[in-house]
């Protein structure tokens, strides 16, 4: 029997399914692109090779695939008489997945790894604040998030994608040092990783290292394919820290050709989310930001967001539909959201419309309530301080002004030390 590059038995007869799956493997862990074309090589190779189709599949969905994920995973399911019972179980959880059921493939995941904990591709599910803890929409998910990497951590070692993972969580837990430290450890082992490299960004943001981390990724990045899934994310990275340094011209060069509708190459959940954060984080900041844009982000939602449900999405849907004046799309999700954490964007969803109208009180009542558990709707620390200097600008428009230092001060001090907010430099 053959084995991955992890150690774990694979069913397979083929040495170059094996090869390619191992590709494939390594191509998706450091998020780089050729992944899709790595694990069509696994199953051309060998057809039967139930796990090649069900990585395929998962590719496949990270490409935005999804009709062509849902057949793979379904030939995978049909693969898996006669396989061991961890490939079964493998490919299990991923037909679970993309039978759109999260919650039950978190329990299948976490129970999985107790007894196969190498098995990368299935435990790499709940890791990253995109996964299914990420994505959970629970109270405390981060401190999940951090016991679930601590307990895979002694079962790989040196592996650069594994302390990865880990330095994420030490980050998103407040852990900055140790995070940073496990980071570059990570990233001297294989410096293409682009989620090394993309949570080394968070640790920096996190520390207030602004010329450091322009400095990192406009090194980093003109190697990186802009087809890769993380390249877009990056470059909103790139782009915040180019709005934290005044630098206008820099920062909508990288929005335009990176980052927003048109110019970007990646998923459109991250288009939308990091479009409409790194717009509204630039209007709090004092730079002007063109009604077409909102408008064509707006109608971007529109298309790829018609119906509520993914909480993250949905909560920037809103932030775009109101900065555009698109009253319709707002109410709806208003009045419809789901999900995971849909009863936090529905009042989320209110307050971006009072604010939209300068109606500064309604837009503080909505959000006070949201502020408490606003880690349930997923995403990184640097990406809900969109909801973080939203609420202090409300209680700077409500001449709150001690109230806004000191809530900043308390809950993003990093921040408080240069606030992103015209409004507070200028009372300064």
């Amino acid at each position: 029997m053959r084995k991955d590059c992890y150690g774990n038995t694979i069913t397979t007869s083929s040495d170059a399914a094996r090869d390619a799956y191992d590709t494939g493997i390594q191509l998706f862990l450091s998020g780089n692109y050729g992944t899709v074309e790595a694990f069509s090589d696994a199953v051309a190779a060998d057809p039967g090779f139930a796990l090649g189709h069900a990585a395929f599949a998962r590719a496949q969905m990270m490409a935005a695939q999804m009709d062509a994920a849902k057949t793979s995973v379904a030939t995978a399911m049909s693969l898996t008489k006669g396989v061991t019972a961890r490939e079964a179980a493998h490919v299990a959880a991923f037909d679970m997945l993309l039978a759109g059921k999260p919650a039950q493939t978190r329990r299948m995941v976490e129970e999985h790894v107790r007894s196969y904990p190498r098995d990368v591709l299935a435990a790499q599910m709940c890791t990253n604040v995109f996964g299914l803890i990420g994505f959970s929409g629970e109270v405390g998910r981060e401190a999940a998030l951090l016991a679930y990497t601590n307990a895979l951590l002694p079962h790989y070692g040196e592996d650069w994608w594994m302390m990865s993972m880990h330095a994420l969580s030490l980050c998103e837990t407040g852990q900055t040092d140790a995070s940073i430290m496990l980071m570059e450890k990570s990233l001297a082992i294989e410096p293409r990783n682009a989620n090394g490299s993309h949570f080394k960004a968070h640790a920096q943001y996190e520390a207030g290292e602004t010329a450091a981390g322009r400095a990192y990724l406009a090194k980093w990045m003109p190697d990186y394919d802009d087809r890769s899934v993380l390249h877009s994310h990056l470059s909103w990275h790139q782009a915040l820290w180019a709005l934290a340094d005044g630098d206008e011209k820099a920062l909508w060069s990288v929005v335009d050709s990176a980052v927003a509708p048109g110019g970007a190459k990646g998923l459109p959940i991250n288009v939308l989310t990091d479009t409409a954060a790194i717009y509204h984080r630039a209007d709090l900041a004092g730079l002007p930001v063109a009604p077409e844009r909102w408008s064509a982000l707006s109608d971007y939602a529109a298309q790829f967001f018609p119906e509520t449900g993914q909480s993250f999405a949905d909560l920037h849907a809103a932030l775009s539909h109101a900065m555009a004046g698109e009253g319709e799309r707002l109410a709806y999700i208003a009045e419809t959201a789901k999900g995971f954490a849909g009863d936090l964007v529905r009042p989320i969803a209110r307050a971006f419309k009072a604010i939209a109208h300068e109606n500064w009180p309604d837009a503080l009542d909505d959000l006070t309530p949201v502020m408490a558990t606003h880690e349930r709707l997923g995403g990184s620390r640097a990406q809900r301080d969109l909801l973080e200097l939203t609420y202090v600008n409300v209680l700077m428009r409500l001449n709150r002004i001690d109230e806004a230092k000191r809530t900043l001060a308390l809950r993003r001090p990093e921040l408080a030390k240069s606030p992103p907010l015209a409004i507070l430099q200028s009372a300064a």
